[in-house]
């Protein structure tokens, strides 16, 4: 076994991997850019070593930097975590060259698998079944549509070298192949620095299973499969283990076609065998197809964990250090279900933008797990991935961890920043996810009730109002004097103003518009007309939240301290901090309600922008290449006639 290694990532995969150090008694060594100078994996590891500014090319991405550092520090060995250099060949013979140890698969394995035409020819000659398409190396615009319309509509365009949805799109009519070719070549050219792209047929009800391999370079074992199904964009959002419906004979025959794509290469350490599943008919031994092979671990690698009690970092450490794989496939368990949930700041009613923020308040419930990078107090950063933690849950039943997981989302406390909370707990509460029939298109068909914000209820405001008053902790009496009365405040928050009446020690009437709420704590709960509320209220800067169910924020109303509304509909303005890789308009032209004005690069994805209404452009205030802040106008429309 290793004495020191050092983690060439950040955020919840690095604290993941300290984690397993520390048990296996392994020093750990971190890096950091500028913007993680105080971030949480900095403060885990043994040692930490600053390697350049914050955008990924200047930090994460220089490989010489990173092993400069484990040279420094006496590291043997780089765990590169996912994402970054996790699967760049050329990082990994680098770390070699230096005498120092990958911990993960060779470089001919991984690029092997690094591009997905070259790999499903692989997989067709170990045997493994793969999804119609047109995997050449013709990339002339007129050759891939020809190719579309041979496969037959709809069509994914999918990037050649990398993953996580980035330079995909679904084409369902001809008319719209040129325009998402160029979108999808855009941004596969600005993720992977590799614009070419495949065609494959897109199966109509598709489930996403993969399955977690592990090899010692000679042999290979599968670690059972992982339903990824629940998707936005293209991203995973909802992961479970083991798949809903899956029979044995289809476990079978998935894990044996998994086991021989990573014999097929000699894979040596934790990879994922990604297969596109025809769920119309149930599962069926003949009706799933090698899409991809992750050739890293995964995000998603901790419900494999909770299902099969095994610890995989240790796997890949151990497997790193020289030891051989010793557990036969019949020595490992498959117990119980579990759920991982990805929680992320983000704007869901905007369309699921990513956010940044600080956070001023984070907690998470006791018996789930979740893996974060982060704590309170500090801010999501735009130069990386929104994800602020991973909740994951483990039952003997898939009802059992569903059930929990439903309990772990309305128990998880998140302010300073607009989460996905709410959507997650809308989902597990899904009657079709509960049922099991689950598929890709789930989360669209049913965007509409899975984001609808719950307007908060008499006795949430009630409770806000008593947080913005101070009655929060304890139901302290306010401060102040009256005569012969109650003695009474008005408060205003988001939308409404409340009148507050102190009837007591821990009683309060609040009044808003029409209503009243009777409210009182009693044993440290709040009642609200005699009712437990189950409430919890957190008052944080600028904002009172209450949690439980669901979860509600409410800006404080400060009447010498209002900010300007924003110049009318005529402006179009940055949604977040990013990069202005493309504008479509100049000034004079005409444009209609959804026209594209431009393309805004941020958090590692493409954002396009368009017109919120008819009109004249009046003027363009960015210029390709620009680095704008939230917020930052960037096209400004004709001002509409009276």
């Amino acid at each position: 076994m290793f004495n020191k290694i050092l983690i060439a990532n950040r955020g919840e995969i690095a604290c993941r991997v300290i984690d397993t150090c520390r048990r296996l008694g392994v020093a750990t060594v971190a890096v950091y850019s500028n913007a993680d100078a105080t971030a949480r994996h900095v403060a885990m590891a043994d040692e930490a070593v600053h390697i350049g500014g914050p955008a990924p090319k200047d930090s994460y991405l220089k490989g010489d930097e990173i092993i400069a550092a484990a040279k420094a520090t006496g590291a043997e060995a780089i765990h590169p975590g996912y994402g970054f250099l996790s699967e760049n060949p050329g990082f990994v013979e680098a770390v070699e060259n230096a005498g120092l140890t990958f911990i993960g698969p060779s470089a001919k394995a991984i690029r092997a698998m690094g591009l997905k035409d070259a790999a499903k020819a692989l997989m067709e000659e170990a045997g493994v079944p793969v999804v119609p398409g047109y995997h050449g190396d013709n990339q002339d615009p007129e050759h891939l549509a020809g190719a579309a319309d041979t496969i037959g509509y709809p069509v994914l365009i999918k990037a050649v070298a990398g993953g996580g949805g980035k330079g995909m799109r679904l084409v369902e009519r001809p008319e719209e192949f040129d325009e998402k070719l160029t979108s999808a070549r855009g941004e596969a050219e600005t993720a992977f620095g590799n614009p070419a792209v495949l065609i494959e047929k897109y199966v109509q009800k598709p489930r996403h299973i993969e399955v977690q391999v592990f090899g010692d370079g000679t042999r290979a074992v599968h670690l059972y499969e992982r339903d990824c199904s629940l998707q936005r964009r293209h991203q995973k959002v909802i992961e479970e283990a083991p798949a809903p419906g899956m029979t044995e004979e289809m476990r079978a025959a998935m894990g044996q076609a998994a086991v021989r794509a990573a014999e097929a290469i000699g894979y040596k350490g934790a990879g994922t065998v990604e297969f596109i599943v025809d769920g119309s008919d149930g599962l069926r031994p003949d009706r799933f197809w090698f899409m991809e092979m992750n050739t890293r671990l995964q995000v998603e690698h901790p419900v494999t964990e909770a299902i099969t009690g095994i610890d995989l970092v240790e796997w890949q450490l151990r497997v790193a250090s020289g030891e051989p794989l010793t557990s036969q496939q019949e020595d490992i368990p498959l117990k119980g279900h579990a759920f991982e949930a990805r929680l992320y700041a983000e704007d869901v009613p905007a369309g699921f933008l990513p956010a940044t923020g600080t956070l001023t308040h984070l907690h998470f419930p006791e018996g789930a797990r979740a893996d974060t990078g982060v704590r309170p107090g500090d801010t999501i950063s735009p130069w990386y991935d929104p994800m602020i933690a991973k909740v994951i849950v483990h039952g003997a039943t898939r009802a059992i961890a569903l059930s929990k997981l439903r309990a772990a989302l309305e128990d998880t406390e998140v302010a300073g920043s607009v989460t996905n909370l709410s959507f997650l707990a809308a989902l597990a509460r899904h009657e079709g996810f509960r049922a099991g029939d689950v598929d890709t298109g789930l989360i669209a068909r049913d965007l509409g009730p899975l984001t609808e914000a719950a307007a908060p209820d008499l006795a949430v405001r009630a409770l806000a109002a008593l947080g913005a008053a101070g009655l929060a902790e304890g139901g302290a009496p306010m401060s102040g004097f009256t005569l012969w009365a109650p003695l009474k405040r008005t408060v205003a928050l988001d939308g409404m103003t409340a009148l507050i009446e102190v009837l007591g020690p821990c009683r309060a009437r609040v009044s808003i518009d029409d209503e009243k709420a009777d409210c009182s704590m009693t044993a440290g709960a709040w009642w609200v007309n005699g009712r437990p509320s189950g409430a919890r209220i957190v008052l944080t800067p600028g904002t009172v939240s209450v949690f439980g169910p669901g979860a509600y924020h409410f800006g404080l109303t400060d009447s010498l301290d209002r900010q300007s509304a924003a110049a009318g509909g005529g402006l179009t303005l940055s949604p977040m901090p990013g990069l202005v890789k493309a504008v479509y308009v100049q000034a004079g032209q005409a444009v209609a309600a959804g026209d594209r004005l431009a393309v805004l690069e941020a958090m590692k994805m493409e954002h396009t922008l368009t017109a919120a209404r008819d009109g004249t452009v009046a003027e363009v205030l960015v210029t390709p290449g620009a680095q704008v802040e939230a917020g930052a106008a960037l096209v400004r429309l004709e001002e509409e006639e009276a």
